[in-house]
């Protein structure tokens, strides 16, 4: 059944970002509110709304991936697979919560925190975010230029074809054309699967990493630490969460298909776990007990290593998988970048849009590519540097885009009936704060290198306390919050916040009212009530302007002024920090 498309106002900024699903393999049309009961049905419906998920994950195991994964592999076997299985739910909770925000709120997650948080933060996500992401591509055409070198093709040649190459994909005015080119790029990267089985990994080996944590024998913990910080600030970066949640919304995937972009998001999930494995058990099962094991410092020498040991063929896998993923890296980090800025400085922003149309969007992600490529080819530049950085900042601005994220899927003004249950908000805290403790040690170890284990043991144990005290801090007053606003009332009970995209929001007091405003833009003070699936499914957020404004609790101000506090001090020391390493100090 299709209806009339809803003319209700909503918050969603540009005008392009509504209408048809476009998809690099189907289409659906703005009215179809037809239930899919066939497997067969079903299945074409996942087809047209895979994308967000699968591209944001594959993006991840970037050229910074390539770098930490196979370090990790040659340094300490297949003892450290374990993390990759770790992070499973913390990547499937973060991304969900912000293809969730995406989908019913139709703005991107900058905006959001400007419109909630005020703009100091807006503008601080947006500058890091531009900052880091700037840096992050550097490392794509660093990882470019190996792969190149390897290959034996001309690396300044192949640098600014493959910038040349990107901003052309991008700049097409076609969503589903931008798309299909990201779905060939996800298929080259499974290159990576004949490369595993030339490698003979010890199939036992990598089935106890896997399922038994653990450290290395005898291996330094403060080292050990360190690299588990670079797996997990590889695995779980900024861009992501900003990234899917307006790809989502430039795909124009509404809460209707909510179960379907979960779907995506878990294929993609596994897809990107599987290719860090390969990534680590190939380097384990090449070098290990060799000559030279753990002084590749690079993804170029391991390629080298991994052709002599293995095979010319072998190499040749691997630097082509480089290559494509420094590619698929490129163009996402960059259009994180250019959906940031769109959406706070008011431009149109969306791959539905020629260059013509959306200048300053197109302008945004070819500036920063053409930066960072050109920095890659100027003779001298702090390569090694800027590698460091982007590892570093990473890991201290994690934290905090996770506790915005953590309090926009709280805020009911902004998700309704999608906001987070109790027991997500508890995992959700819980993840902040092995996030910031795993940031203070890398803090510590970048502005003291010569840290030693009995130290990195007192920051984990000191900063798990004090992370676990204002978890329960933070846990108390918005429970308390919740309790007297809505008493007897159950919103998105189901799993992982209502996962269940057929799951009924019951409300139990008449006259709820869900995000304390207008649903749609209706009359002020109208009440929204959420009685059935359907309601649930058709549910966005109404404009920006017309959210009440947020309620700050004390707890949540102390919260936000600590993570301000953090901030500033942890930069300061980072930067400081890297100056004296490229004065060589």
């Amino acid at each position: 059944m299709t209806t009339a498309p809803d003319t209700r106002p909503t918050a969603v900024l540009d005008s392009a970002h509504l209408g048809d699903i476009q998809g690099a393999f189907g289409t659906i049309r703005v009215g179809d509110t037809d239930r899919r009961t066939g497997l067969r049905r079903k299945l074409r419906t996942l087809v047209a709304i895979v994308g967000p998920g699968l591209i944001v994950m594959v993006g991840d195991n970037d050229a910074g991936a390539f770098g930490t994964y196979t370090q990790a592999g040659q340094d300490d076997g297949t003892s450290l697979l374990w993390t990759l299985l770790l992070l499973v739910p913390v990547l499937y909770v973060n991304q969900e919560m912000v293809l969730r925000l995406g989908a019913v709120t139709g703005v991107g997650h900058a905006k959001l925190i400007t419109a909630r948080f005020g703009r100091f933060w807006g503008a601080f996500s947006v500058v890091d975010l531009f900052v880091l992401n700037a840096m992050t591509i550097v490392t794509e055409f660093i990882g470019i230029s190996l792969g190149l070198r390897y290959l034996g093709l001309p690396e300044v040649p192949g640098v600014v074809a493959a910038a040349v190459l990107v901003i052309a994909a991008v700049s097409t005015g076609s969503f589903r054309r931008f798309e299909r080119l990201c779905m060939v790029l996800i298929a080259g990267s499974l290159v990576l699967v004949p490369l595993s089985f030339l490698a003979h990994p010890a199939v036992g080996a990598v089935v106890h990493g896997f399922l038994v944590p653990g450290f290395p024998r005898g291996a330094d913990l403060s080292t050990v630490m360190l690299l588990v910080i670079g797996i997990v600030g590889t695995t779980v970066a900024p861009w992501q969460l900003f990234f899917q949640q307006s790809y989502v919304i430039d795909k124009r995937i509404t809460p209707r298909f909510m179960g379907y972009e979960k779907v995506d998001l878990v294929i993609g999930i596994v897809i990107v776990v599987l290719g860090g494995a390969v990534l680590m058990t190939v380097p384990a099962a090449v070098f290990g007990g060799r000559a030279g094991a753990g002084h590749f410092t690079d993804a170029g020498g391991v390629a080298v290593g991994i052709g002599h040991a293995v095979g010319h063929l072998a190499g040749v896998l691997f630097a082509i998988a480089l290559i494509d993923a420094s590619v698929i890296g490129a163009a996402a980090v960059g259009l994180s970048t250019s959906y940031a800025l769109g959406d706070v400085l008011g431009m149109r922003h969306s791959l539905h849009r020629s260059v013509r149309d959306a200048k300053g969007f197109y302008a945004v992600f070819a500036g920063v590519l053409a930066l960072a490529a050109a920095v890659v080819l100027v003779p001298g530049s702090p390569l090694g540097l800027i590698t460091v950085g982007v590892q570093v900042l990473a890991g201290v601005l994690l934290p905090s885009a996770t506790v915005f994220l953590l309090l926009l899927c709280t805020d009911r003004a902004v998700l309704g009936p999608w906001v987070n249950g109790r027991w997500l908000t508890l995992f959700t805290a819980a993840v902040v704060a092995v996030l910031v403790v795993l940031s203070l040690v890398l803090t510590v170890s970048v502005v003291s290198p010569a840290i030693t284990s009995g130290q990195v043991t007192d920051v984990l144990l000191g900063g798990a306390a004090l992370s676990v005290a204002v978890g329960v801090g933070f846990l108390v007053r918005t429970w308390q919050g919740r309790t007297g606003a809505a008493a007897g009332t159950r919103i998105g009970g189901g799993p992982v916040g209502g996962a269940a995209a057929g799951l009924e929001a019951r409300v139990t007091s008449a006259g709820t009212r869900i995000g304390g405003g207008p649903v749609g833009g209706a009359a002020a003070g109208l009440e929204a009530r959420v009685t059935s699936a359907t309601d649930r499914a058709s549910w966005r957020m109404p404009p920006v302007e017309q959210l009440p404004a947020p309620q700050l609790s004390p707890g949540r101000r102390l919260g936000l002024t600590a993570v301000r506090a953090y901030l500033v001090v942890a930069v300061v020391l980072v930067v400081v920090r890297v100056v004296q390493l490229a004065l060589g100090h």
